[in-house]
């Protein structure tokens, strides 16, 4: 510092000793500017203030408390208790004929799962009640080590798109980002890529194999995991080729957007800032690029028990947590940075549960699937005109 600085300086202070503040960040703000790294359960590395260690650290030990809720209704119930309950899953929906007591079972699983399965048992509880396990169970105990056998050294379209993402899939990751990772994701994306021709493989879907693999330890499971997802849970076609179902998802997010958070909606509207800049990464990777891991499984853990309505859920209480915000943004490029620096740091899933659940207007299965079907026609009409388009200038090029 120069001397004409440092006089300026000691002036200020002899005038007015409480001028020093000036000088001098406050402890809060010293704390909020410090990062730190470490790794999560998962291998993903956190980087954060000390504010949100100290958040990680209430989530871990929620997520123990909510362990020994789990581990409770083992002993008393056992092993696999969840499997009693009837309905209400994204594959088994409820009946008129449901007794009372079972309703009542499948009221206290849906709350129990929208709190949190715990990791030690996500793996097991995930394939039972997604519908792997019963997928599974309809061929050959070697059907998917016979797959991989069968296309090993294969080269298609889309083998060679996976093998270009690979690299690109949670780099630093100490697992995922080594050869062993990738040969496992490899494995995995290929393997789905010839059971399923008509999808075959989308970019997105590495971000989520490589989660599921990660949560459910063997190649097969993840394997069949991602079967359920694309083939019973999520909707139809969102990773084709030409993505319909993620387009029919947009349209309805923005009708959603537009009814349960109005001001939001014109805002944005008014910014000229299109909502699928951010949700067509949260639906196509299930925000596993966008949320902390802990956070985007709980989202998971509804996923696979409720279906691809907490998807909308999840995006629409993103936007609502944020409202205050948004409303003060001026620019696309603004609204941009709040939308991703708040999936960055939101490491408390309870935080966008709660909203997604009990702060956003109801939403149920059946609304959903009428507001997707309604969507539908515009959605093909727009991807029929766009290819006649591309087509009209592939015959002026030749």
């Amino acid at each position: 510092m120069s001397e004409t600085q440092n006089s300026r300086r000691n002036m200020s202070y002899d005038n007015n000793r409480s001028d020093i503040i000036n000088y001098r960040p406050s402890i809060h703000t010293r704390r909020a500017n410090l990062t730190v790294k470490f790794q999560d359960i998962y291998g993903f590395t956190v980087e954060g203030n000390v504010d949100d260690v100290n958040v990680l650290n209430e989530v871990r030990e929620k997520v123990r408390q909510q362990g020994k809720v789990w581990w409770a209704m083992e002993a008393s119930k056992g092993a696999n208790w969840y499997l009693q309950t009837k309905g209400s899953s994204a594959l088994n929906k409820l009946k008129p004929s449901l007794k009372l007591s079972e309703l009542g079972s499948n009221m206290s699983l849906k709350r129990l799962i929208r709190k949190g399965i715990p990791p030690v048992l996500r793996p097991k509880i995930w394939f039972a009640l997604s519908g792997a396990a019963k997928k599974k169970s309809t061929v050959p105990d070697s059907y998917f080590a016979d797959l991989v056998k069968a296309t090993e050294g294969m080269s298609t379209p889309a083998t060679k798109q996976i093998d270009h993402d690979l690299p690109r899939t949670f780099p630093g990751h100490p697992w995922l980002d080594l050869t062993e990772g990738h040969a496992a994701l490899r494995r995995v994306l290929v393997a789905y890529s010839f059971r399923d021709s008509y999808v075959g493989y989308c970019q997105g879907l590495n971000y989520v194999a490589a989660l599921l693999l990660l949560v459910m330890k063997t190649e097969e499971d993840a394997f069949w995991m991602l079967a359920v997802l694309l083939e019973d849970v999520l909707v139809n076609d969102c990773y084709t080729n030409n993505l319909s179902g993620c387009h029919v998802e947009q349209r309805v997010f923005k009708d959603l957007l537009a009814k349960m958070c109005p001001g939001i909606a014109a805002h944005l509207e008014a910014l000229e800032f299109d909502v699928s800049l951010v949700t067509t990464e949260w639906f196509l990777c299930l925000f596993s690029k966008s949320l902390p891991s802990e956070t985007t499984l709980r989202v998971w853990d509804v996923l696979f028990y409720e279906g691809a309505t907490v998807l909308l859920h999840a995006a629409l209480a993103i936007f609502k947590m944020k409202e205050h915000e948004l409303l003060l943004a001026h620019q696309v490029g603004d609204a941009l940075n709040i939308l991703q620096k708040t999936t960055h740091h939101m490491f408390d899933p309870d935080d966008l549960l709660t909203v997604a659940f009990d702060k956003i207007g109801s939403m149920t299965t059946n609304t959903i699937s009428k507001q997707r079907k309604k969507q539908e026609p515009a959605v093909m009409a727009q991807l029929d005109q766009r290819l006649r388009r591309l087509n009209s200038l592939n015959d002026e090029e030749t």
